[in-house]
Order: C-alpha cells, then sequence, then structure tokens
C-alpha cells in the first residue's frame, strides 16, 4: 500500500511543476528545478531569461543560513552585484508555498522588486508566503518552482562556514559559484 501512496505522490509532485527544468552545477555539485510557468508565468520568464544570458554563471550563494534558505544568483565570486533587467511583478499570490526544496525570488521590501536573486528553502517558511489578512496582510515572496533532484547538494550548502563579509552576513567562507546552468525543454 505505502509503495503505491508513494509512486501516487511522486506522480503528483512531477504533474504539479510540470515545466522547464534548469540544471545548476556549482562548486558543491549539481541540482536540477522545475519551474512552473502556469503559476508564476512572470516569474519563470524572468528567471529563464537570465539563465538564456548566461549570467547566472560566475555568481555565488551569498547568503546561506542553515535551517532558513540559501539565496544566490546576484554577486560574482568578489560580492560585487551583477547587472539585472528591470524588477518585476510579485505573483506570490499564486497559491504557491515556501515549502521546502522550493525555489523563490529574492526581492526588497517593495513587493515588485524582485530581479534576479533567488534562494532555496530548507524548510516551511510559510511567513514567507503572500497573505490577503486584512489585520496583516503580507505580499509574501513569490515561489516558482521546486528543486527535484540533487537537493543534497542544496542542504550541503548549509554545511559551510559562513561569516560577514563587508555589509553582508552569512556569507560562505569558501565561495559557492554557480559554474553552469542549462535550460532543459
Amino acid at each position: 500500500m505505502w509503495k503505491s501512496v508513494i509512486a501516487s505522490l511522486a506522480l503528483f509532485s512531477s504533474l504539479a511543476f510540470a515545466g522547464p527544468k534548469v540544471v545548476f552545477e556549482t562548486t558543491l555539485g549539481a541540482f536540477t528545478v522545475e519551474l512552473d510557468e502556469k503559476k508564476a508565468p512572470i516569474t519563470v520568464a524572468n528567471f529563464v531569461k537570465y539563465v538564456k544570458d548566461g549570467s547566472y554563471v560566475g555568481t555565488q550563494f551569498h547568503r546561506v543560513i542553515p535551517g532558513f534558505m540559501a539565496q544566490g544568483g546576484g554577486f560574482d565570486k568578489d560580492m560585487k552585484p551583477v547587472a539585472t533587467y528591470d524588477p518585476i511583478k510579485n505573483e506570490a499570490s499564486n497559491g504557491l508555498k515556501n515549502e521546502v526544496a522550493t525555489i523563490a525570488m529574492a526581492r526588497t521590501r517593495n513587493p515588485d522588486s524582485a530581479t534576479r536573486q533567488f534562494f532555496i528553502n530548507y524548510s516551511d517558511n510559510g511567513y514567507l508566503n503572500y497573505d490577503d489578512n486584512k489585520q496583516k496582510p503580507s505580499a509574501g515572496y513569490t515561489v516558482f518552482g521546486k528543486v527535484t533532484s540533487g537537493f543534497k547538494t542544496v542542504t550541503d550548502m548549509s554545511k559551510v562556514t559562513t561569516i560577514k563579509k563587508g555589509n553582508y552576513r552569512d556569507v560562505p567562507e569558501t565561495a559557492i559559484i554557480i559554474t553552469k546552468v542549462t535550460l532543459m525543454p
């Protein structure tokens, strides 16, 4: 019985994010992200634009907090910001949640400020979700996909020593560099 339940969950999981896949190779290993272009079309198109232009290559995971998330895509190996396209509209109300292994867009306090930085959740971070509660609304952080293989590589990032570097905290002491990014159909 459990085998059929697990098989059903695996099938549902593969259907839930039936979109393009992106393979990231890093100095710690590889992982694959499957994107949900139906629920986050603007965000996926934006992310894919950076994948296709090759500008994620050479960037690093510059903020890694065990039990929370690993953030990358915005700084080179020397912690210099990388050029961005215009910010995009926040799509956090799409129904996708900041759960373990999901990928979401980083942004400033302005909900519509996401450009190229993304993060991968290490745990269920419900407080990052969209919430239209009238008492305390939250614009949330747009989830647009999920790590479907190689999550061990992502969790290995949380085991590295982090330091403060300039104005930035939680920076891996030894940079975790994105060495290759491949868009799969």
